[in-house]
């Protein structure tokens, strides 16, 4: 890959700000730019969507105006219980790549994996410049090194305030509260109007890190006046505000007060750095050291401290190596698996496979975190092993251990009322959570015709006057398995899906100058064969008699006796045990 330079595909910009940070820095306008000027007929703008709608995951937009596109997050999924074998999925590039010409850049609101996991995939494909704040920039960066592709990629460093020219695209960043610091909403002003797109937020008047929501700007650009709003729905149906971080923190004293004698176990999100921060000060108030378990927030953790987010207590941090050293009630423990992931940190523990960290009678274990929709059962599992383990488990609402990162209904209706959108987009959620939020903005005086509630795939068009959607562009599930991006389909899954359920039947066939040999048959996953040997000779039978019927029809293309044997064996099979296991017929010439 060739490196980008700022300004080669995107219009240089007036100022350039210089950040102690990481190792490259954006060009960028510190000025709030308020309008576009109108030196041309206005073209209409176009959204597609290629992510984060009717799903919580691989959040990714595209924008379009004139010959100039960009792009906002490129997030990933987790896969389900139906994608077997699957690691991760990603948004499908198709639209982009065939457009990578037109692409000007891609501007990242924050370090969620939902927002930011799939960018490397996509890097490695179309190379073109990103733009993110501070924290987000180094996680990404440490993303692009891992594969082997940081030198050939330009990652450049914003922060709230900053406006970047994205060919007629003018992107102002604007500061959000959420889970994760250096969030950020953004203004998108183009000749036909100015969008909001507000990535995810709430709304917290006691932030950890005293940075509250610039409110005061989306209030001024409502003012100005605004042409779409995208708004984060994923508490939708949540009445009323959601609680500050800072709740969490008041509710870790009580329960570090109540732990006594007994070890503390935390588990939350690896980039929930506020939380981390809370119980690293809370520790060091009571007298305990601190161990992280799990890579991904060892590597989190290193990254915030060292970008200054994170402040960690002198003498604080000891090696997990070493949590057997130090008495019971001198030690925390914060870990990854919070969602109960088989490969986690606390999943080990709790299943006695960590090689490090031993669950004890007593241990004081806080799940920070409610579970994702589907993820229930996965972190009920991993609870009932803590408590056979004799653990005390705190988890979901028992203690206000976890707060959410999005805003609850009465945050959504005051973003609407404060940036008077014209049109309104509701986006990041399920179908019910878009068709909630929908109701709200309607709610708020928006006609239901000016709202349209979108799906990935889809691409809307806006002007001064209508909004619709007028096309669809390639959109779907990528799945990563392994080294393999893109290798395993929905056919493969499909297979997967159905050996899992029914298993193979392998007939292997001999064949020697146009006789038959013998005729083998294998199962795996269907039957037990020592406790089947009728059904297995029955089935052996029957291929034997299938292939001499071919031979003797003269019928001696191999797909062709395949195809009958796969027919027979799949009628007896169903006949006798109401079964579909997958048939495999092999023929080998000897």
């Amino acid at each position: 890959m060739q490196k980008n330079k700022i300004g080669s595909s995107a219009s240089p910009s007036k100022k350039t700000v210089k950040r102690p940070r990481t190792k490259k820095t954006a060009s960028v306008n510190n000025r709030r730019s308020n309008n576009i000027v109108d030196s041309q007929p206005k073209l209409p703008v176009r959204i597609a969507f290629l992510g984060g709608l009717n799903e919580v995951g691989k959040n990714m937009t595209l924008y379009e105006y004139g010959d100039d596109m960009f792009i906002v997050d490129c997030g990933l999924a987790f896969p389900d219980t139906e994608m077997l074998g699957v690691d991760l999925v990603i948004p499908d590039f198709t639209y982009v790549e065939r457009n990578k010409e037109k692409i000007r850049g891609i501007v990242i609101t924050h370090g969620h994996e939902d927002h930011i996991g799939g960018l490397v995939y996509l890097l490695k494909s179309v190379n073109i410049p990103v733009y993110a704040t501070r924290l987000t920039a180094g996680l990404i960066e440490g993303k692009l090194a891992e594969h082997g592709i940081l030198n050939d990629v330009r990652v450049n460093c914003i922060e709230a305030g900053d406006t970047i020219k994205l060919g007629q695209f003018e992107v102002e960043a604007i500061h959000v509260n959420h889970s994760i610091p250096d969030s950020i909403g953004l203004a998108i002003k183009t000749p036909a109007g100015v969008i909001i797109q507000t990535g995810d937020f709430k709304i917290d008047s006691t932030p950890i890190d005293g940075e509250i929501i610039d409110l005061a700007r989306f209030s001024e650009l409502g003012k100005q006046g605004v042409l779409c709003l995208l708004s984060d729905s994923t508490n939708a149906e949540r009445p009323g505000y959601t609680e500050s971080e800072k709740k969490v923190g008041e509710s870790f004293s009580n329960l570090f007060a109540k732990a006594k004698g007994r070890r503390i176990i935390i588990a939350t999100f690896a980039s929930n750095i506020h939380r981390v921060q809370q119980i690293m000060d809370i520790a060091k108030n009571t007298g305990r050291k601190v161990a992280l378990s799990g890579r991904s927030l060892e590597y989190v953790v290193e990254k915030a401290a060292t970008l200054g987010y994170l402040r960690i207590p002198d003498n604080l941090l000891v090696s997990i190596d070493s949590v057997n050293s130090y008495p019971a009630d001198k030690m925390v423990i914060i870990t990854t698996g919070s969602q109960g992931e088989p490969m986690s940190a606390l999943h080990r523990m709790a299943f006695s496979e960590h090689r490090r960290v031993s669950i004890i009678p007593n241990d004081y274990v806080i799940i920070s975190a409610t579970p994702i929709p589907g993820n229930e059962k996965t972190v009920g599992r991993v609870v009932d092993e803590l408590l056979k383990l004799g653990a005390e488990v705190i988890y979901e609402k028992m203690y206000d251990v976890h707060v959410s990162g999005h805003a609850c209904q009465e945050e959504l209706k005051l973003m609407l009322g404060i940036t008077k959108p014209k049109y309104f987009i509701p986006v990041h959620g399920e179908q019910k959570h878009l068709r909630r939020h929908s109701a709200l903005a309607q709610s708020m005086g928006i006609p239901k015709s000016n709202i349209i509630i979108a799906d990935n795939g889809k691409q809307v068009e806006l002007t001064e006057n209508r909004i619709s959607v007028v096309n669809e562009v390639p959109a779907g599930k990528v799945f990563v398995d392994g080294y393999g991006v893109g290798d395993v389909g929905s056919v493969v899954i499909r297979d997967r899906k159905r050996l899992s359920d029914d298993g193979i039947i392998v007939v292997a066939v001999s064949l020697s100058q146009g006789l038959l040999i013998n005729a083998d048959v294998i199962s795996r996953g269907f039957v037990y064969v020592r406790e089947n040997e009728e059904l297995i000779e029955t089935i052996s039978s029957a291929c034997e008699k299938v292939i001499n019927d071919c031979l003797y029809d003269g019928i001696t293309d191999h797909n062709s006796i395949k195809n009958r044997i796969r027919d027979e064996v799949s009628r007896l099979i169903y006949e006798r045990t109401k079964r579909n296991p997958m048939i495999l017929p092999v023929i080998m010439e000897v």
